[in-house]
């Protein structure tokens, strides 16, 4: 596949900060102040919590660098959090998993064929299971074994892989062990997680057969940022498949893979493309 082409001049700007008159006002100012042509925006202001967000996509005049100074002063004065990137930038990517092949097949298949807008640039994983496919793929695969004895020195090893391979975004894709607090902390906002359920319900383990004897009619699975609060994470995207009383266990984790692999694929996306804010332990996500 040949490589994406990437206009260093069309930006994409996102903010948040607590809710006044003038921000759109400021923004757009700043940018035609700049020589900016904005090409699409979008905005929210939660009544709940009090603060507003904003992203605007602009083909700048000015420099990147030069834009990120400029704008400096009104993030002050406006008390933002905020980014400036180039649209379309390949987000560098390390992807966990266990023995489940499907999520991360997926990703590597769609980075490829549909330009999502990633750089897969590592699989970990505590069994040696997904290394064959990462080989398929040419991404670097390491073998991170865990028990309750190497939990810490295994975290720390991922850790150096983040720092080593200025890692942006890390995807548990059905990667079997929780993660400590500390390292969620460490990581916040940095760590997509598929749950192979329709979060709140059916949390932790074998959620399908909890499904099943439950009799539900429809199954489902969740994108979310990870905390250190189990399957409690910021929702980023969900998606259901209709089943009946008729459906196995086993049917319903056939269909449930192809469920997390469109959530999942979904969210990535939307990360990467900077459509993802947080909100507290809510997100708001700009499609």
């Amino acid at each position: 596949m040949s490589p994406v082409s990437l206009d260093p001049t069309h930006l994409v700007l996102t903010l948040s900060c607590p809710d006044r008159p003038g921000i759109v006002h400021a923004v757009a100012g700043l940018l035609a102040e700049h020589g900016g042509n904005i090409t699409e925006s979008q905005q929210f202001g939660d009544p709940l919590s009090g603060l507003f967000f904003m992203r605007v996509q602009v083909t700048a005049a000015t420099p990147r660098a030069e834009l990120e100074a400029a704008f400096a002063p009104v993030a002050r004065q406006f008390e933002m959090d905020w980014s400036l990137d180039v649209v379309g930038r390949p987000v560098r990517t390390l992807v966990m998993g266990s023995t489940a092949a499907h999520c991360l097949n997926d990703l590597a298949f769609r980075q490829r064929s549909e330009n999502l807008p990633i750089e897969l640039v590592a699989v970990v994983s505590n069994h040696t299971t997904l290394a064959p496919l990462a080989e398929f793929y040419g991404i670097p695969f390491h073998h991170v074994p865990v028990t309750a004895a190497t939990k810490a020195q295994a975290e720390a090893r991922l850790l150096d892989l983040v720092e080593e391979l200025d890692v942006e975004l890390v995807v548990l894709a059905r990667y079997m062990q929780i993660l400590s607090d500390d390292l969620c902390r460490r990581l916040a906002g940095q760590v997509i997680n598929i749950h192979h359920s329709f979060l709140p319900s059916f949390k932790g383990a074998r959620p399908y057969a909890q499904a099943h004897d439950r009799g539900v009619k429809l199954i489902g699975a969740t994108a979310h940022y990870v905390t250190g609060d189990l399957d409690e994470g910021p929702i980023i995207e969900q998606d259901v498949e209709r089943v009946d009383h008729s459906r196995h266990v086993e049917d319903l984790v056939a269909l449930g893979q192809d469920v997390e692999r469109r959530a999942l694929a979904r969210a990535v996306r939307w990360h990467a493309e900077h459509r993802v804010l947080l909100d507290g332990h809510r997100t708001i996500v700009f499609r």
